[in-house]
């Protein structure tokens, strides 16, 4: 080397560049930390993988979906506005026996878009199905949209007919419809559906309101996968009661029959008529205002089965017994009015008589003699005064005086002045002969247990014996003898309501009513009976009150429907002062 120096210089190690600390993050995250760059290929393919395969999973679900379910047009539905008929459990008598279910029947729909020649597609159509309206198809077809309906319900022959024409963008689907088996028979309780299967009415309506419809909506309530809904009707009872209400509305011209039998310990409905009826099957029949459900939708003033309950009050609240007089010698005045007796005695009577010869004058005092809040009282206690709640939607308010005064006591007192529906006199009379217990009436199967966990008591036991008794008697020597079904103990009670034609108080056109109990010693079973305006026949004598109709219908239903009831016949029992009255013990 020459006298240089040669210096050596290291060169500086380049500075790593800084990494932003997202990526930092996400490297970490992904690879963990120190990790090689095979690794990070080896994740980078296996996520890859892992994507793929997602994807292919997908399509394979999607065409397993495609392969189970069929083309069905599931999403053409879907993205429509037309509702599709759902499913809905079947609906049962007390004893199994279908009332109502569902059933497949095809449905015609149209796409729209899909229309290749719009005019020969509705030509064909309204010729294969000349019920449809031409100008409402052409009009459905001639719309955006991806799916309408043209026309719901067809037959199965229709169906094959439609299909053989081969029209691009016609298709069938397959919906639920709702049939009723035994036609009128329950049409009443059961109610009806619309076209899209949703109920409208009767229990249909109830099964809606009571989370059916929301079932629907979140998509539980498919096929098969529905428990029956068991009622408390025995359709047997329910044919026989049927059968015997035609026949009295044909023989006496009513304008209308109706009748209920009502279990009195549960409150079950065993079986509840009302016509003219209509068969569910033809939804238009149900829209006649004449085919109301008289028990439940209707409001009547009951007569004088409504002394049964003005009785009752006084003997429960200790002011007077059977043998109490009340002054009957005469018309009652009250002002400018005076109330009368059909069949005057012209004496004093005793309260058992004022039911047995039902005396409006008798039945007045007594109601008087309680006092006008009182009775007001006693009335409400026994649900008579407010509207009746049951699973059936159709009910309606009785119709009760606002200025309730001693001229209203007096008419309410054998039925006139306050009208309610017939089920809530019922449910009142059942507290009278039970034992004393108000049970709210039910169409569901309720056990005795579970009545008396809801019940309420209203009149003592003494009370409800002495009712019993003077129903019995009533069958015995009084207006319900035409009734007494030998072998079965009945009692009965008849009430005569004339009807109010045009402000006034009409003779010649009444309602009718008779309510019996069986057996009156232990009472299963209320049966009652109504008719609406019967004409006189010559077998009557003239006659239109209700021990000439309602009392010998009520006869011939007893008649059939007691061994249906499970209720054995019983001969030379003794009269009901021995059988009912002397073995009544006082006590709550």
């Amino acid at each position: 080397m020459t006298g240089r120096e040669l210096a050596i210089v290291k060169p500086k190690p380049k500075e790593k560049s800084k990494e932003p600390w997202r990526q930092r993050l996400i490297r970490s995250l992904l690879y963990g930390r120190n990790v090689d760059r095979a690794a990070k290929a080896r994740a980078r393919v296996g996520f890859a993988m892992v994507a793929f395969a997602a994807v292919y999973l997908v399509i394979a679900g999607r065409l397993v979906m495609f392969a189970v379910v069929g083309d069905n047009h599931a999403a053409r539905r879907s993205a429509s506005q037309d509702a599709i008929a759902t499913a809905r459990p079947d609906i049962v008598d007390r004893n199994g026996e279908v009332l109502a279910t569902d059933v497949k029947a095809p449905s015609l729909f149209g796409e729209p878009r899909r229309i290749v020649d719009r005019d020969e597609a509705i030509e064909l159509l309204t010729a294969t199905l000349p019920d449809l309206d031409t100008a409402e198809v052409r009009e459905r077809l001639s719309g955006k949209k991806g799916f309408v309906w043209l026309k719901r319900e067809i037959t199965p022959k229709q169906q094959q007919e439609i299909h053989r024409l081969g029209i691009p963008g016609i298709g069938f689907l397959r919906e639920n419809k709702r049939v009723y088996p035994t036609g009128n028979e329950v049409a009443h309780l059961i109610g009806l559906v619309n076209i899209d299967n949703q109920g409208i009415a009767g229990m249909e309506k109830w099964l809606d309101s009571n989370g059916l419809a929301d079932l629907h909506r979140a998509g539980f309530a498919t096929d098969r996968l529905q428990k029956p809904v068991e009622l408390s009707i025995d359709l047997r009872v329910e044919h026989a009661l049927r059968d015997e209400l035609l026949k009295a509305k044909d023989k006496y011209k009513a304008k209308a029959a109706s009748g209920l039998v009502s279990n009195v310990k549960t409150g079950e409905i065993v079986a509840m008529v009302s016509l003219p009826d209509f068969d569910p099957n033809n939804p238009r029949e149900a829209h006649d205002p004449d085919r109301i459900n008289r028990l439940t939708t209707g409001v009547y003033e009951m007569g004088s089965t409504f002394k049964t309950l003005t009785l009752a009050m006084a003997l429960d609240s200790g002011k007077a017994s059977l043998n109490t007089l009340f002054d009957a010698r005469g018309a009652l005045h009250y002002g400018k009015f005076a109330i009368h007796d059909t069949h005057p005695l012209g004496r004093s009577i005793t309260l058992s008589e004022v039911f047995t010869f039902s005396s409006n004058v008798g039945a007045a005092r007594v109601a008087l003699s309680q006092g006008v809040e009182a009775h007001r009282a006693f009335l409400k206690k026994v649900g008579q005064l407010d509207r009746l709640r049951t699973e059936l939607p159709e009910s309606a308010s009785p119709i009760v005086p606002k200025r309730w005064g001693e001229l209203n006591t007096i008419t309410i007192a054998f039925g006139h002045g306050i009208a309610v529906a017939p089920l809530q006199a019922v449910m009142g009379i059942n507290a009278m002969i039970n034992g004393g217990n108000l049970i709210p009436p039910t169409f569901m199967k309720r056990s005795e247990e579970q009545a008396l966990a809801i019940a309420k008591r209203v009149v003592k036991k003494e009370t409800s014996d002495k009712i019993r008794y003077l129903m019995r008697l009533n069958a015995e020597i009084g207006t319900a003898k035409q009734a007494d079904v030998k072998g079965y103990y009945i009692g009965g009670k008849t009430g005569t309501a004339e009807k109010v034609i045009n402000g006034r108080y009409s003779k010649k056109q009444v309602l009718n009513s008779f309510t019996a109990i069986l057996p009156a010693d232990d009472p299963q079973f209320q049966l009652l009976v109504m008719l609406d305006e019967p004409k006189a026949l010559p077998e009557t004598h003239g006659f239109i009150t209700s021990g000439w109709n309602a009392v010998p219908t009520g006869g011939k239903v007893i008649a059939r429907i007691a061994p249906l009831l499970g209720i054995e016949p019983r001969f030379d029992l003794p009269p009901s002062d021995r059988l009912i009255l002397a073995t009544s013990k006082p006590g709550q």
